[in-house]
Order: structure tokens, then sequence, then C-alpha cells
């Protein structure tokens, strides 16, 4: 099924009738059903990947980063990375076989959310951090294969799960007939068990059983699956592990059911291959395709690069899905991902050995949606956000365009040309052989392997430090790229917008930075001020932070078990020291303790647990600021959760049903938020019942819930 290929009127049809009967066919007394469904899902739209899409997404884990890339160290660089990623990608979240240790790729349960990554009510905390700050988290959905945990032993046992009152569960006859090559059947037979009577529609992979797509039970359980990851775990969208395991027709079916925002396919093949099975996923419910895919030529072309060292292959051989006019949409480009790289284990794999900076550059300045691996990430971080930055200036998105400008076995050229200006882009062995044009051509950014150079039309001004937290004295350039005559930089550090009555600065100079500002900054030409640019500088000084700890259970005493991001025990060995100094604040009493960041990019982690032992918090991260920190009575399995309430008590709003209320005797006028003063107190049962408002008492805020 998977070489099928649509001509002439089909190619852009929404629904090909004749695969449609060469897959069901078969089973013709689902075909009247099927044909309902077709009509059914005509208006319904999936939408498989934006157009003009300027996102940048991050691979956020690598082979057995178990511990690196956890819920709760993911959650902890939230700050940091939501302002360069629009989308983080992420592990299958679900208990797979052996439950920790294990990558995800061999799922057993789909509504039981915990992994080696960890725990769901972790993995809840992680998504809604991110989409706080305005950055969806992608989930990886294995829906090809599936392990088991029977107890006896069996191959083709699934455990029953219950979800909203419904039972799931799969059964031997959800297998494929053909999985492992006739293997399962052969053991099926001889134990009197029955498969499914269909083949498989695409590859087989031997390490699970592969699941037939055309049962009605397994698409009912994978349906579920999918809608729970989105509506309820808060997931924005799916990447679809081994699609060439199952044909594309399902994933349109699936993503009109769960409606992700995103969704890509790892369909490793050649680009007509891959054209293929996007323009499939429109199935038979769409008009446009209902997925994007990983780019994998795009990927193969740059490792020929520079593994031979020969930097005309990145335009040699099948164009990638990316220079398809029609294609790129669709595109999400990569040069580096967990199948590809050298592995912890030794497991050679297929990896890019050298020039990480150049293939990033070029992965930055190319249409397509680019998606960095998180080692790049880890490693180079400050060129990486540079580059971003680079990538949103021009205005590049997945569907500008892009041409080859110069090609040498020594260095490669290309430009693409964004909403805003055009990014050159030069990667190579010898990047500076290229001779750009100066009158149209301004080099913003370089490095080893790579330049990057934007066209002077853009009137705009390039700062060559990104936003982020630094030591003074931090040195900022910033350089004109402008083709106005008479044209100056001008600026503020307080993030007003400059005016002609600004602070100028000539082209190429330095600004010296001493303490925390926004820079603004912009080109002033004819009395106008154009081409803004921001960025946010934070100035790092040693400081103490305090961590408050407040219990809404029985725990009168507490012990701070406290590390850093280097894995520093700063409290003693487990379980850190007993904590006798408290507060009363707002009506609690708060245990506390202080501790020192001496670095920009530390921060601290916090386990509380009771004297006696008996008793523990799961783990908060992240933690770069005073801290209010409530126990809940809430657990996420033995382990308490844990409510944030620091911005409650420190702009003094809080809520009655938390206990936090002053006495009864201090109370005396209420008012609304208008100023108007009610005739309820707090505790009246009247207000109890009302709905949710703000009110004014002795001067504080307090959030009526």
């Amino acid at each position: 099924m998977k070489n099928i290929r649509r001509r002439n009127n089909f190619q852009q049809s929404s629904f090909n009738f004749r695969l449609f009967f060469r897959i069901f066919a078969p089973d013709m007394k689902r075909t009247v059903l099927l044909i309902l469904m077709f009509t059914l899902h005509l208006t319904v739209k999936a939408q498989g990947w934006p157009a003009d899409y300027e996102g940048v997404m991050l691979q956020g884990f690598y082979w057995d980063s178990y511990n690196e890339t956890s819920w709760a160290k993911l959650q902890a660089q939230a700050d940091e990375m939501a302002p360069y990623f629009q989308l983080v990608w992420v592990p299958q979240s679900g208990w797979c076989n052996s439950g920790y240790n294990m990558m995800g790729y061999t799922p057993v349960y789909y509504f039981w959310q915990k992994s080696s990554f960890g725990s769901e009510a972790q993995l809840r905390s992680m998504i809604a951090t991110f989409r706080e700050k305005g950055t969806g988290v992608i989930a990886d959905v294995v829906i090809n294969h599936r392990n088991n945990m029977g107890s006896n032993g069996s191959w083709v046992d699934y455990p029953a799960e219950t979800y909203q009152g419904q039972t799931y569960q799969m059964l031997p006859s959800d297998i494929c007939q053909d999985d492992d090559e006739g293997k399962t059947a052969e053991w099926a037979g001889q134990n009197g068990i029955n498969l499914s009577g269909n083949n498989d529609t695409g590859e087989g992979w031997p390490g699970c059983r592969d699941l037939d797509h055309k049962s009605d039970n397994v698409q009912r359980c994978i349906k579920a699956y999918l809608k729970f990851l989105i509506d309820d775990i808060g997931y924005t969208g799916f990447r679809y592990d081994m699609v060439k395991g199952f044909y594309a027709y399902f994933i349109a079916d699936y993503n009109a059911e769960a409606k992700p925002a995103f969704s890509v396919g790892e369909y490793w093949d050649s680009t007509s291959k891959i054209r293929e099975w996007v323009s499939n996923s429109k199935g038979y419910i769409s008009d446009k395709p209902t997925s994007a895919a990983f780019d994998f030529q795009f990927r193969y072309r740059m490792r020929d690069a520079i593994n031979n060292r020969d930097w005309r292959h990145l335009g040699y051989d099948e164009k990638p899905l990316s220079a398809d006019n029609y294609y790129k949409q669709y595109a999400v480009t990569f040069v580096e991902n967990h199948d590809t790289e050298h592995r912890s284990n030794g497991a050679e794999q297929d990896p890019i050995r050298q020039d990480t900076l150049a293939a990033n550059a070029y992965l930055l300045a190319m249409p397509g949606t680019p998606c960095i691996f998180y080692t790049h990430w880890r490693d180079c971080k400050y060129q990486l956000k540079q580059m971003i930055l680079a990538r949103r200036q021009a205005g590049i998105s997945n569907t500008s365009a892009s041409k080859q400008v110069y090609s040498a076995s020594n260095y490669y050229a290309a430009s693409t040309t964004g909403k805003n200006a055009t990014l050159l882009c030069v990667v190579g062995n010898t990047p500076n052989s290229y001779r750009a044009s100066t009158s149209q051509y301004t080099e913003i950014l370089s490095g080893k392997g790579y330049r990057y150079l934007l066209s002077r039309s853009a009137n705009t001004v390039w700062a060559d430090v990104p936003d982020g937290t630094y030591e003074a004295p931090l040195k900022v350039k910033l350089t004109a790229v402008t083709n106005l005559s008479e044209a100056k930089i001008v600026y503020t550090l307080d993030g007003s917008v400059p005016t002609a009555d600004s602070p100028t600065l000539a082209s190429g100079a330095t600004l010296v930075i001493e303490a925390s500002c926004t820079l603004t900054a912009g080109i002033l030409s004819a009395g106008k001020v154009v081409g803004i640019q921001q960025r946010k500088y934070d100035i790092f000084k040693p400081h103490d932070i305090k961590l408050y700890v407040s219990t809404d259970i029985s725990w009168p005493s507490m012990t701070f078990y406290v590390w850093n991001n280097a894995d520093k025990q700063m409290n003693g060995n487990w379980p850190g020291k007993r904590v006798t100094s408290y507060e009363n604040i707002e009506g609690r009493k708060w245990f506390c303790q202080t501790f020192s960041l001496t670095s920009p990019d530390e921060y601290i982690n916090l386990v509380v647990s009771n004297t006696a032992g008996n008793k523990q918090t799961v783990d908060v991260t992240g933690i770069r600021t005073d801290r209010y920190l409530c126990i809940s009575s809430a657990k996420d399995e033995s382990k308490y959760l844990v409510e944030d309430l620091t911005t409650d008590i420190e702009t003094s709003i809080f809520s009655p049903q938390q206990g936090s209320l002053p006495p009864s005797s201090s109370r005396t006028a209420v008012y609304d938020i208008s100023g108007r003063k009610t005739v309820h107190t707090p505790l009246s049962r009247r207000h109890r019942s009302a709905k949710k408002t703000i009110l004014i008492e002795n001067g504080r805020k307090v959030v009526r819930l």
C-alpha cells in the first residue's frame, strides 16, 4: 500500500476511491459505514501544519536522557526556552514495558501517564508552564505497535483501562495477521488464539505487536487516547512515530477526531515517498494534508556535506521536502535526532560528526519548520539563540522562498526571503571565502563554519547579544542594517520606544550594560524611527533567596532537602536538614530557610519531608526567587503535591477557602473592586455561594473562588 501513487486529477483530490476500496474491500461489511463516515467528515478540518508559520521547534530530549530532560527539569528551563521555541517535542509519556529506563517506544498503557521522565502530575505541570509562556508541547505518539505486560507472559494480551467511565482494551484480534513475518500467527495458532484476518497496511516492526488499524476496536482505543492527550493532559499536537507502519489515511481520521494544532509524522524515505505520505494524510476527510512530515532528505544532505567535507552536497541529489513550493509548508526540517545521534551507550547510529553550528545555521536560515536537537541547544545555546533571532528578524517562515546563491566544495551559500528581509547564509569549511555585496547585505553574525548576512533593505538594528541573564559589565554591539540615507541608531534602556530625541549610537559601536534593562533600538532617518528591536538583559548579582513552606495537613515538623541544577547538595545528604525557623504570614505558619545563588544559570530544587520520614513531597524544581509553597493534601501516588502561593502572598491576594483570612474580629468593611461597600462579610453563607469575584478587605485584595 505504501507505494501507491496518485495521478492526474487525483493528485490533489480529497478522496481516492480506488485506494479506499483497495484498503477496505476485503471487509465489505464495513464499506457502507465508512462511506457514511466519509460523507460526515467532508467538512471536518484537521490541522496538518499552518502555512506561513514562523515558529521553531525543539526536540526536548535525546536517547536515555531521563535525568537531564525529566518533566521537572524541562519545566525548570521553560523561562529560557519559551522565548525561542514555540513548540517542544517530548518523549511518549505513558507507561511502557519495564516502566522506568525506557524511552517510551514500546508502550503498554495509554491512559496511565507515568514514564521514565516523570509522573503524570509533573507532566501536567510542565505542559501547563510552557503553555502559560506561549509554547505548546508536542506528544510523541506511538500507535504503530504496542507492547504488553500480561500476567501469563503472553505476546498478545493488553491491559484494560478505564477513562471517563469507558473501558478500553485491545484484543489478540487487533494484531495484524502477518505480524513479525508470521511468527506471531504461528504462536497464536499453537495456543488457540485468533489474530486479525487483516495484514499490516505498512511496514512491520518485530519489537512489539503491530496493530491492525482497520479494526474498529483499535480505532476506538486510539481515538480516545489521542483526545485524552489533547483535551485532558494539555498537549498541543502530535509527533507520530513510525508512520511507515500503517497507512496515512488513518492519520487523517485520528487527527479529525483529536484535532491537534500540529501533527508531524516520522516517515524516513525519499522526498517523493514523503510527499506521497503527506498527500495521503488528507484521507477521505480533508482537502488538505492533515499532517506534516520530517524532512529526512534535508538531514541526509547536511550529513553528507559535513562528513565528506564537500558542501556541494547541499545542492545534490533529490531536493528535500522544504524545497518543494507546495510541500514545504509540511516540512519539519532537522539535522540530528535521537535516532541519528551517537548514543551514550556506544551505538554509533548515523551522527553528524562536526560542524554542529554550521548545520544549525543552515537549518535556521531555510524554509520549513526547523526542529533543533536538545544536545545542540544545550551545548550551543548562545549561538542558537542568535540564529533564531536572526531568522525572526528576517521574518522567515515555513513557506518562505529560498534559492542557491553559490555552491563549491569548500562552502555553500543560500538566501531566504522572509516577510521583513532576506537572510543570506554561508556555510562550509571556508565561509569567509564568499564575497557578498556590501551594498546589498550587512553581516550580522558569524562563527565556526557559518556566516549570516541580512539584506540592507531590512532597515533595522542587530544586537549581537541575545536576551538572557548575564554578569556585568555586559557589552552589546549594535549594527545598523539599512539602506536609508543619514540613518542613525537610537535607543533606550527602559523598554520605551526610542524617538528622534533618544540617545544615538554609530553602527558597530558598543553599549556597556551595568544593570538589568530592556534595550530597545531602531533606525532614525528623516525624523522617523523604524525597524525597532528589543532585548531584555538581566544582570545577575549573587544573592540570597528564601523558601517558605506551609501545609494544609498535619505536619508539625519539616526537613528541607535542597540541591542545585549542577546536582550539588545544598542542605546536606538526604533527607536534608530539619527546619525550625518559621514566620506567621496571612494566618499561616511558614517554615523558612535561606539559600544563596552564586551564578546566572543557577537554580535550586526542593523536596520537603517530615522528620519521621514517612511523608514526602514531589520535587519542586527551578527555584530562582523567594517562594511560598503550600503542601497539599492531594498526592501523586505516595508523594504530596505542592501549591505555589507566591503570587498570592506577594500581592496580598488570598482566598478565604485556603484558611488564610485574618481573624473575624479584625475584619470590618468589605468593598468590591470598584470601591463600593458590600453588605456581606466574606464568611457569610450567602457570600460563600456567590460567583468568583475580587473584594477589598482592610486594604487587601481577596479572591472569592
